[in-house]
Order: structure tokens, then sequence, then C-alpha cells
């Protein structure tokens, strides 16, 4: 018997960042071609109505389904049997104290998949922005930029920012008199080293690497203005040494223009 196809997963709960979640994650499902499943955590049932509403697109088949139980821990459960989740910039908002915080940002530490939260209304023409780091699981984050870039058919920006650190096989703090210009030559160097196997994976993916002396979360803030998704690691530069969501990926969750994927 072949293996039933991960869904889409949206949590729903009433709000209007909800319903905008819905309708990315619909668009989203009909790209990858699979179903959209459609989850309510709480007594408000009758919000998954509207939210069926709100996700109908041609082909895609919708499934719905409420739950109990505490938001944030019933959808990291329903996460290991989806292909992604995608959330309201507010998380599940009409719980109280589910903010942002609690809710996305425990599924984005914690899911089982990808975490997606829908920020602002990009334009569907806009490029995807990767962050680059030399995290080891930076190219599961990469992976999922350029699917969604292949999907789309937008250029993928594949942004690495750096300072006072070098990019290699680990980082390293430069010394007082380095030279600035070479260090950023070769910080070009190794991303287009680090690029070259996944262009021959994604051929016709327009791969554009950017590469700008800034701290990770202003350099990605910056190229996210014009985009339509930031994808980064769950851990990153910034967060060695800490438990859970990365402090780049937390900032990015709270104030980036666009929607942000967060890869495990």
């Amino acid at each position: 018997m072949a293996r039933e196809q991960k869904a889409v997963l949206a949590g729903v709960d009433g709000s209007a960042r909800a319903l905008d979640a819905v309708r990315w994650a619909a668009r989203d499902a009909a790209l990858r071609k699979r179903p959209l499943r459609l989850i309510h955590v709480g007594e408000d049932a009758d919000c998954l109505a509207a939210a069926e509403d709100a996700a109908a697109v041609p082909g895609v088949e919708i499934r719905r389904g409420a739950r109990t139980g505490h938001p944030a821990q019933r959808l990291i459960e329903e996460s290991a049997t989806a292909s992604v989740v995608v959330l309201g910039s507010h998380g599940l908002g009409g719980f109280p104290g589910m903010l942002l915080g609690s809710v996305a940002g425990a599924l984005a530490a914690h899911a089982h998949c990808p975490v997606v939260v829908v920020r602002g209304a990009p334009s569907e023409d806009a490029p995807v922005v990767a962050g680059i780091d030399a995290s080891p699981g930076g190219d599961a984050a990469l992976a999922f930029a350029l699917d969604e870039a292949n999907l789309r058919r937008v250029p993928l920006l594949a942004v690495h920012t750096w300072t006072d650190m070098t990019m290699g096989e680990t980082w390293s703090v430069l010394p007082i008199d380095a030279d600035y210009g070479a260090v950023a030559e070769d910080e070009r160097r190794l991303l287009a080293e680090r690029l070259a196997g996944w262009r021959e994976k994604y051929p016709d993916v327009d791969v554009r690497p950017v590469v700008v002396r800034d701290r990770p979360v202003r350099g990605l803030l910056t190229a996210g203005r014009d985009a339509q998704l930031i994808v980064v690691g769950s851990r990153g530069r910034a967060d060695f040494g800490g438990v859970g969501l990365g402090s780049t990926s937390q900032a990015l969750l709270h104030h980036s223009p666009c929607p942000v994927a967060v890869v495990r």
C-alpha cells in the first residue's frame, strides 16, 4: 500500500491572521500537490468552516479537525505527520496568553517539520530569501528554501552576513588589523562553494548570492523587505550554547516584513 502523503498543516483560531496563514498554506499545498489539514485546538470548532472557505484552492484536498489541550503541545504532536506547519503571525492569538513567543516559538523550536509564520502581504513574484550560515542544520534550511523558490518560480537570494567572524568550517574571530576587503572576498568565495552543489540540484532556480557585512538579523530583515519568504535554520551562528530556538530565528519571527520559515 502506498504511504499516505504528508499534508500541509495550518493552525486555525478564528483570527484574521490565522486566515492569512490558511491562505498561504493552501497555496503551498497546491504548489506541492499535497492535501491541506486545518487544525483548531480549543472549543470554537465553528472557525474551521471559515478557514475552509478561506482555503478554497482548486485541486487541494482539505481535511479539518478539532483538538483539545495545550495549543503548542497538540500542534507539535500533529507536526509529526505534516510536511510543514503554518501559523499566523501571532500564533494562536485567540487563546489568552498564547502569543507568538509561546506558540509559534514553541513550534519553531520543537516541531517535527519546518514551521512557517505568516507575516505581511508579500507579492507572489517576490524572491525567496535563505539565511546561509555554517550551522550543521543549514543544509536543511537551504533545501527547503530552494524547494519553495523552485515551486514558486522565483529567484532565491542566498544571504550570508559577516562581521568580525568568518564562515569557514568553524566560526573564528578576526584580528583587529584584519584586511576586511580580503575577508569579504573570502566570504564570497566560501558562499559560492557552499552553493555550487545546490545549483546542480536545482538548475531551474536563479540563485543569487548576497554577502553583507552586517549582523544576521539586520541583514535578513533588509533582504526580507522585498521578499515573499525568509528561510532560516532554528539555530545558527548567533545561537551557540543556546537551547531551543535561536536568537536570530526569534527576532525574525517577531519583526520580519514577510513570512518566515524556520527549519530544524
